[in-house]
This record gives structure tokens, C-alpha cells and sequence, in this order.
């Protein structure tokens, strides 16, 4: 007997599709119950010199990448090294500034901490100077009072909580991450930094954050484990049960929608399926434009949709909420 997902062999068409009217390539895998049940991909990776897509090839992830920098934090706190309810202040001094003073972990984790807008001086060449992004989630003032407003922070909260974990640790995040999560859990192509030697295997779209599909989904394979995959722990399951519950939930001031955020997570996100089908136990992230990562722990789900066609959010979530509800539904 075939596997229940079988019939959605038709999205080979679909991503073929996609990258002849993008010029784009995309891949698609999926997970259920901790089998790769399906691994597409399709497309051109660079368009100027005709690369296809490829089982190698690394695509950007943009805030997908978020749910890995809220892990360091989740496996931090599962070793009482913080509190969501400590301040920021409290591990960073230099960040109680200009209104920032009482800001906690917790809140920047939700989308509280009242600073989503980058400061204006930060053009996209400076971010990749650590000292000088640090430097600026110092001096910045805050849009809204700390903790009253849920507002999405697209770039200041990885770096938030990169210079926490190097603050509360020791380690730069991109070790951190290789040495507690990637590397425990044998997941080679996700990184935080990318090697130099790897830029070839990248995606023309954008350099920053890179990792392939597969290694993007092993983050949530399994989500009824809890933190564990192939016999590798990296977080306990009652660990990954605090983080993906519901800790704020309202109107964000960015996104003018309904959230419902995790701990870093984002719940019920429109872009994992049909907005009349949306489970409050789905978790994951998206990504600017262009990726979405989710799993349910009820359903043994986890999928990972990227492709280097970057659309409107307006195009964009339907787009990937078609292709995360037709998962579901061959799987149910």
C-alpha cells in the first residue's frame, strides 16, 4: 500500500511550473511521523548562468531562521541559565537604554519588546558587522512601551538575541547553534554564518542565513518527540511543550492581523494551511517572501516549503498556505 501522500506527486508539476514563471527554483519535503515521504525540487537556482535547483543546493531562509536563534534561548532556559521574565538588561547591561530598561527575554521572544523598526543608519552592508549591530539595538528607542503591544521585529530580534546568548554563554550564536543543535541532531546545511566555501551551493537570491530543505524540516521532524531526533536530545519534551504554547496573542501593529505567538514560534500561522482549517497546534515560522517551516506534534506533520522567487506577502501567503493545507489534507 502506497504512503497517504503519494498523490501530492502533483506538486512536482506545480514547482516546475513555478520556477519556469519565476525563473526561481522552489523544494518542497515532508515529514510524517519521521519519514521523508516527500523531497521535491525544481527550477533554476541561478538564473544569469542556467544552475538548476539540486539535491545540494542551499537556499536563504530569511525569518524562517528565527525559530533557530529562539532554540538557543529555549535550551538555555531549560538549563536555568535565564528566565523569560529576566530583563534583558539584566545579561546585557549596555542595552538598558533610551527606554529599553525593563525589557525581558520573554517579551522580545513574543514580539513585545515595543522595537520592531530598524534604525535607519543600518543599511543592509552594516548588519554584517556584529559590534556595530549590537551597538544599535543599544542606542535604539523603543516605538511602543515595552511589553503593551505585540509588534513583529523582522531584523532586531535575531541580534537581540544573538549578543543574549553570547552575553549568557559565552559562544557566538553561529557556534552555539552548531554545536548544540546542528550538530547533535546531524544536520549538516543549516547555518547562521555561511562558510565561504559553501557559496556556490546557495540559491542567487539573497546571502545571509542558508540552509537546504531537508535541513530546515529536521528542525520540527518528529514534533510529537519533543526535541529529540534520531536518538539525539537537544531540548526536553517538556521544554519544546512551554515554547510552542500560546504566550501572546492579539493584534500585531506590524503585520495589522490576529497572532498568536510561541516562544519565538509563531502558531497557527495563515501561511501553514486554509484560514478556516488553522490549528492552534501548528507551529513553525516563514520567511520573508519566499519559505515556510511547520510541524504539528497531533498529526506527526513537518514540512518545509523555500524557493528564491521572492513574492508579496499579498501573493506569497497564498501561495504557501495552498501548498501546506494540500500536505495536510493528503495526509488526513
Amino acid at each position: 500500500m502506497g504512503h497517504p501522500l503519494e498523490p501530492l506527486a502533483w506538486l512536482a508539476n506545480a514547482l516546475a511550473a513555478h520556477g519556469k514563471e519565476l525563473k526561481a527554483g522552489a523544494a518542497l519535503a515532508v515529514y510524517h511521523h519521521g519519514e521523508l515521504v516527500l523531497d521535491l525540487y525544481g527550477g533554476l537556482a541561478d538564473q544569469t548562468t542556467g544552475r538548476p535547483v539540486d539535491e545540494s543546493t542551499m537556499f536563504v531562509l530569511y525569518s524562517s531562521t528565527k525559530p533557530v536563534t529562539a532554540a538557543c534561548l529555549h535550551i538555555l532556559w531549560e538549563r536555568g541559565r535565564l528566565r523569560w521574565e529576566d530583563r534583558v538588561a539584566d545579561h546585557w547591561p549596555e542595552f538598558a537604554q533610551s527606554g529599553k530598561e525593563e525589557v525581558t527575554i520573554g517579551q522580545v521572544l513574543t514580539h513585545r519588546g515595543g522595537f520592531p523598526d530598524s534604525p535607519s543608519h543600518m543599511t543592509w552592508d552594516r548588519w554584517s558587522d556584529w559590534n556595530a549591530a549590537v551597538k544599535a539595538m543599544e542606542d535604539l528607542r523603543p516605538d511602543y512601551p515595552p511589553g503593551r503591544v505585540i509588534a513583529y521585529h523582522p531584523r532586531n530580534f535575531g541580534w537581540v538575541i544573538g549578543e543574549l546568548v553570547r552575553r549568557i554563554d559565552g559562544r557566538p550564536i553561529n557556534r552555539f547553534v552548531r554545536e548544540e543543535i546542528t550538530r547533535p541532531l546531524g544536520i549538516n546545511d543549516l547555518y547562521i554564518g555561511l562558510p565561504e566555501w559553501l557559496l556556490d551551493r546557495v540559491s542567487r537570491l539573497h546571502a545571509m542565513e542558508d540552509c537546504d530543505r531537508r535541513s530546515q524540516v529536521d528542525l520540527y521532524n518528529r514534533p510529537e518527540l519533543g526535541g529529540t531526533l534520531d536518538g539525539a536530545t537537544i531540548m526536553q519534551p517538556e521544554t519544546v511543550q512551554e515554547v510552542i504554547s500560546p504566550h501572546s496573542e492579539g493584534i500585531d501593529h506590524s503585520l495589522n492581523r490576529r497572532v498568536i505567538r510561541g516562544m519565538g514560534l509563531s502558531l497557527a500561522d495563515p501561511r501553514t494551511g486554509d484560514p478556516e482549517k488553522l490549528d492552534p497546534h501548528t507551529f513553525g515560522h516563514a520567511g520573508s517572501g519566499t519559505s515556510v517551516g511547520w510541524a504539528n506534534p497531533d498529526t506527526g506533520l513537518a514540512v518545509a516549503y523555500i524557493t528564491n522567487g521572492f513574492r508579496a506577502e499579498i501573493s506569497n501567503t497564498p501561495r504557501l498556505a495552498a501548498i501546506s493545507q494540500a500536505v495536510t489534507d493528503a495526509c488526513l
